[in-house]
């Protein structure tokens, strides 16, 4: 980007694509997750299906089924009502910024131009392939170290880099266990022995000691 230029005027000719999680998050920020109006279910809904778009032809679909929502519950975002400081305000605000949030993003071509360009549907790193499992894993173990989730980030990613088979075949061979060297034997009575001895009471004795 050129210094002083602020970000999208230097390029005009570069399209611009909305992440559908942000598009789906700002939609539930306004709706929650349970509407209690069908219109708001139905939207909501709609907006979730986002995900599931991957072509041209979902695309088109999507779209005719946001201008059937529009054509059921349309008229819902104009209605204004008697607010309780006397003004008029609209009747359903939150559904109402809902769908202008949407069909601002669909106006400006923004929700579909990866199926337009033929491009990934997202080029974020941690919507999807490896970075998404290793932020599941880092997110699992939140009690770890910032040394322990390093190692185990290391961990992740040299699994990942080669196939279990192939880590099998590189793995380091187990190391193998040395027998140890025999002790010299000192002069005299050993201290410690394996030998057995009567003094140490391993039998059944005898005599005035042995009578119950």
């Amino acid at each position: 980007m050129m210094p002083g230029v602020p970000f999208g005027t230097g390029l005009p000719s570069i399209k611009h694509d909305t992440i559908h999680f942000h598009v789906q998050m700002n939609v539930t920020r306004h709706l929650a997750r349970n509407p209690r109006t069908r219109a708001g279910r139905a939207l909501r809904l709609l907006v979730l299906q986002l995900s599931r778009v991957w072509d041209e032809d979902t695309a088109i679909l999507w779209q005719i089924r946001l201008d059937e929502w529009w054509r059921a519950f349309g008229h819902l975002t104009r209605e204004r009502t008697l607010l309780r400081n006397g003004q008029l305000g609209y009747t359903h605000d939150r559904l109402r910024k809902a769908w202008f949030l949407v069909q601002n993003i669909v106006r400006k071509d923004l929700i579909f131009t990866y199926v337009v360009y033929g491009n990934p549907r997202t080029t974020s790193p941690l919507e999807g392939g490896v970075n998404a499992q290793l932020r599941d894993l880092l997110k699992r173990h939140r009690g770890m170290s910032e040394e322990h989730r390093r190692r185990a980030a290391e961990w992740f990613l040299t699994l990942h880099e080669l196939s279990f088979e192939e880590a099998a075949k590189t793995a380091a061979p187990a190391p193998t266990k040395q027998r140890p060297k025999p002790r010299e034997e000192r002069d005299g009575p050993a201290l410690y022995d394996t030998g057995l001895d009567a003094g140490e009471g391993l039998w059944e004795r005898t005599g005035w000691a042995g009578r119950a």
